[in-house]
């Protein structure tokens, strides 16, 4: 194999990162470097983050201008020149938005390949969904019985694993998401206790209807109009725990902050962020747990999957439209 294909930047997006922001190409691969390897990527993670990386600058790491879009992916080493690194071996690590990296071995983590499709360990099992959705439940919001547990951006991927791992720990369970189709998958599928479609619904009015005392507990990927709408329908002593913004990674340079904070005083309630790489100690027993569930199938990810690289872009797109069920991925295979 003598090139790879991937997904380059060519201009900072203004707005929605649209297809035309980027390039796909053939790239031709320089022999290995002693310590590195080569991987077939299977899989690129399509996440959210990704587009606050196309900046130029911010708390995440940026990608410069013909640079290969930075993305988590998984595969197959198929050539090393690292001590204990074997052709074949199935690994996880930045692998980026391209059909094959060369990267130092450094720089990945085996994963087992007996616990199912490869894509697991980028969904159920991986550092920005599951095992961040797993974080911020158990670390963070601590939900329990009597708690009425709202989850915003509830049918992708994080939100889909926060609400049943809330439900496991006792929880009363209330999904916000776009769509019938989702709301009803929130509650059929994946056992929430109820759905608010934000798309059809008066949210502010469906969470008094749902809530009549308060949530108490709210995990939000969205920010914006929802965040507001919950900060107004808050127990007292309630908890907020913020993951993600989906609604303003568009536009950073003018983030909307909710206008209801007033509330976490009033309720005398509190506003916590994290990420799950603050969280270090806990990523082996997120893993862990995490992997018993999938095995005895007692959690649920559907994954939306676009084929072939050069349909990464358009992934980028499908997911901030909303596009996706579950976990979205791009596969380089097909």
């Amino acid at each position: 194999m003598t090139t790879t294909r991937r997904v380059a930047l060519i201009r900072r997006p203004t707005g929605q990162a649209t297809p035309d922001c980027f390039e796909v190409g053939d790239v031709e691969l320089c022999p290995l470097e002693p310590g590195e390897v080569r991987v077939a990527v299977e899989f690129i993670s399509v996440d959210a983050g990704t587009r606050t990386m196309l900046r130029g600058e911010g708390f995440h790491m940026q990608v410069g201008i013909g640079e290969t879009i930075r993305a988590g992916g998984v595969g197959r080493i198929i050539e090393s020149t690292a001590d204990d690194w074997e052709v074949g071996q199935a690994v996880i690590g930045g692998l980026g938005a391209q059909t094959v990296s060369t990267l130092p071995a450094s720089e990945i983590r085996r994963v087992d390949d007996t616990l199912g499709p490869l894509s697991l360990h980028l969904g159920v099992l991986g550092g920005s969904t599951g095992v961040t959705a797993w974080i911020g439940v158990r670390e963070v919001a601590k939900p329990g019985p009597g708690d009425d547990f709202v989850v915003s951006a509830a049918a992708g991927a994080v939100g889909s694993i926060a609400g049943q791992i809330a439900k496991r720990d006792g929880a009363r369970v209330i999904g916000i998401a776009g769509g019938a189709h989702k709301t009803t998958h929130l509650v059929e599928t994946l056992g929430f206790d109820a759905a608010i479609d934000y798309k059809n619904d008066d949210v502010n009015a469906k969470l008094r209807e749902l809530c009549p005392d308060g949530v108490t507990v709210f995990y939000d990927n969205v920010g914006g109009p929802i965040l507001d709408a919950v900060l107004d329908n808050l127990a007292m002593r309630a908890r907020v725990v913020i993951c993600g913004a989906l609604s303003q990674y568009d536009d950073m340079d003018n983030v909307t902050g909710p206008s209801m904070y007033l509330r976490l005083a009033e309720r005398q309630s509190c506003m916590e962020g994290f990420a799950y790489f603050h969280f270090p100690q806990s990523f082996r027993p997120a893993t862990e747990e995490l992997a018993e569930w999938v095995a005895d199938g007692s959690i649920v990810l559907p994954e939306t999957v676009l084929e072939g690289i050069d349909r990464y872009p358009e992934a980028l797109q499908f997911m901030f439209e909303g596009g996706n069920t579950g976990k979205l991925l791009v596969s380089t295979m097909r």
